[in-house]
């Protein structure tokens, strides 16, 4: 029993071994996006182990969308093309992971919103096409519905302000901002969306645009500092109200 555990260890590490060195190929260059790999008969006789262990760093591989596979005549395993949406997606759970372990503190998640977004605001009343405001446009007009619940508010207040990061015309700062909003408002909103008023919200989302629309990134600034602030004094609202529950239950 011992050396069979055994034996299932050494073949998970063989395989994270493979596909580290893979993965640094393809990171690389080496090998290019679309291009197929060796087949795991030629991958397992390159690295010197058995075809399932080059099946698992295979799987490896895929679970971070680094490659995909391909059935039929001309199948195998392919380069994935890089992804923001799906690169963000690994950064934004350990992100949230920290957020929920309070490892990210309020005055962090406030700071690093207000310094980032400030950054966004000011380059999308720039560089905003007519297309880019016409998606800002379309978020808010979703938000006009009666029947919204919680979790479609805070999805909606999410595609807001990757609109506005898309908008801004700079792929690493929109990548960024895929994280920033994808974990940090949605833990943000649990906690206070019972204090948050959406008329306000909605407001503080339609002076933006506004200000977009005219260019004036200095009115697009303050506006959007205007909703960070309001959020902050909502959510340490909604933290005094849960360490005040806490309390009284602890006196229960």
């Amino acid at each position: 029993m011992e050396d069979a555990k055994q034996a299932v260890q050494a073949t998970k590490s063989l395989a994270h071994q493979i596909a580290t060195s893979l993965q640094q190929e393809i990171v690389q260059g080496t090998l290019s996006v679309e291009a197929r790999l060796p087949s795991e008969a030629e991958i397992a006789q390159r690295f010197g182990v058995s075809q399932p262990t080059v099946r698992e760093a295979l799987k490896i591989l895929a679970a971070k969308k680094l490659v995909r596979s391909k059935r039929g005549p001309n199948g195998g395993v392919f380069v994935n093309a890089p992804s923001l949406t799906a690169a963000s997606q690994m950064l934004q759970e350990m992100t949230t992971w920290f957020v929920g372990l309070g490892v990210f503190g309020l005055n962090e998640i406030v700071e690093a919103r207000l310094l980032l977004g400030r950054t966004c605001v000011q380059l999308a009343a720039e560089r905003a096409t007519k297309e880019d405001l016409e998606t800002i446009e379309a978020t808010l007009e979703a938000f006009e519905r009666d029947d919204i619940s919680d979790e479609e508010f805070c999805r909606l207040d999410v595609a807001f302000h990757h609109a506005i990061a898309q908008a801004t015309g700079n792929n690493e700062l929109r990548f960024i901002m895929l994280v920033v909003n994808d974990s940090l408002i949605p833990a943000t909103n649990m906690i206070s969306f019972r204090f948050r008023e959406r008329g306000r919200v909605v407001s503080l989302h339609a002076d933006i645009l506004e200000a977009l629309r005219a260019r004036d990134a200095s009115a697009a600034t303050a506006a959007f500092e205007e909703l960070i602030a309001y959020q902050s004094s909502v959510y340490e609202k909604a933290l005094s109200a849960r360490q005040g529950d806490g309390a009284q239950r602890q006196e229960a």
